[in-house]
């Protein structure tokens, strides 16, 4: 018969479940992984700051990924990390911590696809219409769509996480690596229902918009690319399009992987494996789509090695 501890301000979490003999090397490869995410999130930032060819709505768009990905990284791989080098029964958190590190962990990871879907619409104007672009993405309107990338995840999160902190603890083991809302709502013994219901709805509608924006969105970049017939346009909507859509893909694709298998209680394991890989893998390759893609930042780049060089 299972032990139940009521409403526990202390709760265990499982962690990666690395064989003894392996836990140095994926000590060691986790650690490279978020000091390369940092310093290539940051890197890139600071270089779109203050290169002022890209002082641009499309890069100030983009820009929301990296801090994005920076406060993300910075909320999980650190307690990750420590929890590798202590045994599972010291593998501790506070349950406010847990609560602030599910908020953190769902908000971020919500925001990625609201702010692909404002570049999307970005790209959508500057292709379609670019003799309106500057009078369409005023510095107004780049604020609201910011706005609103950040603002309706942290609306539907906040209600997602209240419904879970609502309920009454019998378990303190969160069987993940890292505290996120359904670790949070299955510590309880109650009935979740109302939290499956809603998590459930908030996927489908997060998942059903950001799909479709972006198949409308490329669908009529398509169509205006092929009635106009101009090298120059479809040249501009190659290289803007396929960095936008490859990132949008990784993260999908990720995404879809983590849910679905949920789905399926006999491969608990590799979903954990998923869903942090889904947080790590997204924020380690958008830097490198964009810095290889993005012309400016190869030639920002450029210029500062050759002026190190000369000195």
């Amino acid at each position: 018969m299972e032990n139940y501890t009521y409403n526990s301000l202390t709760l265990q979490l499982e962690g990666l479940k690395v064989p003894e003999d392996s836990v140095l090397p994926v000590f060691l490869i986790l650690l490279f992984s978020y000091v390369y995410i940092m310093l290539m999130n940051i890197g890139i930032t600071v270089i779109i700051f203050v290169e002022k060819s890209l002082n641009q709505p499309m890069y100030f768009f983009f820009c929301n990924l990296p801090v994005s990905d920076v406060i993300l990284m910075t909320n999980t791989v650190p307690h990750v990390l420590s929890d590798l080098l202590l045994p599972p029964s010291k593998r501790l958190i506070s349950y406010s911590g847990c609560v602030v590190q599910a908020f953190i962990t769902n908000f971020f990871s919500s925001t990625s696809h609201t702010v692909l879907m404002i570049m999307a619409f970005d790209r959508y104007v500057a292709i379609c219409n670019p003799l309106h672009y500057s009078s369409i993405m005023t510095n107004r309107m780049v604020i609201k769509l910011t706005v609103y990338a950040w603002g309706v995840p942290f609306v539907w999160l906040v209600v997602l996480v209240s419904l879970s902190i609502r309920l009454n603890r019998c378990r303190t083991m969160i069987m993940n690596p890292v505290c996120d809302n359904a670790s949070l709502f299955k510590l309880s013994c109650d009935d979740v229902s109302i939290n499956n219901i809603y998590g459930l709805t908030f996927t489908v509608i997060l998942f059903a918009f950001s799909i479709g924006s972006m198949v409308l969105t490329y669908a009529k970049i398509t169509v205006v690319c092929l009635t106009r017939k101009s090298k120059s346009l479809n040249s501009k909507a190659l290289i803007t399009c396929s960095t936008h859509l490859l990132v949008y893909l990784i993260l999908m694709g990720g995404g879809i992987i983590a849910v679905a298998l949920h789905r399926f209680p006999q491969y608990s394991y590799e979903r954990k494996i998923c869903s942090f890989l889904y947080l790590l893998v997204p924020a380690g390759l958008n830097p490198i789509i964009y810095g290889v893609q993005t012309k400016e930042i190869r030639l920002f780049i450029q210029k500062l090695f050759y002026s190190k060089e000369s000195f």
